[in-house]
């Protein structure tokens, strides 16, 4: 399979780019605002494409050719869990920088991530405002809500609409998004429970122990503190990230190891987005930013799968006009 050029917008920590590398594409550039995404991105993918600027600020003559465009933007205008602003939040409005670039790059492909409130956010007007807008531009699009544990093998309960287009319409007829797959992971392949942890990570000295303590019995499942009380997720997966694990308070997911009852490490959030046990985590940022950065992040497994097929399909049409010579 020919190795394909991509470019990443509003890359976070490389989430996106670690799973079409291990597609087998090729990074040439990617752009965060963010100061400290851009040291975890630096320390797991050196510092020879990244841009750390607001993509505002960025020239479209200064971004190298690519064959497919990435972007997991800014989500919180549309998430559920925040005020579903849209389009009227400054952050709603970055989508168009998309468009910006895609006007002057035309990559072949494109991918897409967002939360799954995008699709009804404003009774679906705000997709279709999206999906006119890369439709105007010269792209078929088609997407699909996908959950980590169901696409990823990754034992998350994390569901996000995926987006992606190509600027062959044929191309597009042809893809399709992954089948789901038996998850085979549990909470177990990532937690170790007899592995004792910092001190910081327990709830033992906490006003909240008592209650958490008479709630969290097992240790076969992920909890959560939700305001008043504490709950258990019957599924056994872990539940969904967010960004505002790195706010403080009890945003973190707690679990009952061996030892006593403590929050998931950060090192524990990346694993339950699929990041390889070899991503590194930069030694001066404290645990708040990696917490952040984890919740923002995307399920690595998913997007390899997704980017697999597109490569897949933008082969097939290289084959295929061969044969018709």
């Amino acid at each position: 399979m020919e190795s394909y050029k991509v470019g990443s917008m509003f890359a976070g920590i490389g989430g996106i780019c670690l799973g079409f590398k291990q597609a087998g594409a090729d990074i040439v550039w990617a752009n965060e605002i963010d100061k400290n995404a851009c040291i975890t991105y630096r320390t797991n993918f050196g510092d020879s494409y990244l841009v750390e600027d607001d993509i505002k600020n960025v020239k479209t003559s200064d971004i190298p050719d690519i064959d497919i465009l990435t972007a997991g933007f800014p989500c919180q205008p549309f998430s559920i869990a925040g005020y579903q602003k849209g389009f009227i939040d400054d952050r709603g409005n970055l989508f168009f920088e998309i468009i910006r670039v895609l006007k002057d790059k035309k990559p072949k492909a494109i991918l897409l991530e967002n939360v799954k409130n995008l699709a009804s956010h404003d009774n679906g007007h705000t997709f279709e405002v999206i999906a006119n807008a890369l439709r105007k531009n010269g792209y078929f699009i088609k997407k699909d809500i996908l959950n980590t544990a169901d696409y990823g093998n990754v034992p998350q309960n994390r569901e996000r609409i995926y987006i992606v287009g190509f600027r062959d319409e044929k191309q597009c007829e042809r893809f399709s998004f992954p089948e789901p797959i038996k998850l085979t992971k549990s909470i177990y392949d990532v937690i170790k429970f007899d592995e004792k942890k910092e001190d910081l990570y327990y709830y033992n000295k906490t006003k909240y122990y008592d209650i958490l303590k008479e709630t969290m019995q097992n240790q076969d499942t992920v909890y959560q503190w939700r305001r008043i009380y504490c709950r258990e997720n019957k599924n056994k997966l872990c539940p969904t990230l967010t960004a505002n694990m790195g706010t403080g308070g009890h945003n973190v997911p707690l679990i009952k190891d061996n030892y006593d009852i403590r929050k998931l490490t950060p090192k524990e959030c990346l694993l339950f987005q699929g990041f390889p046990i070899d991503y590194k985590i930069p030694s001066n940022l404290s645990n708040s930013h990696i917490y952040k950065q984890a919740g923002n992040a995307v399920s690595v497994p998913v997007i390899e799968r997704i980017a697999e097929n597109i490569m897949k399909v933008l082969n097939e049409k290289k084959y295929f006009k061969f044969e018709q010579r």
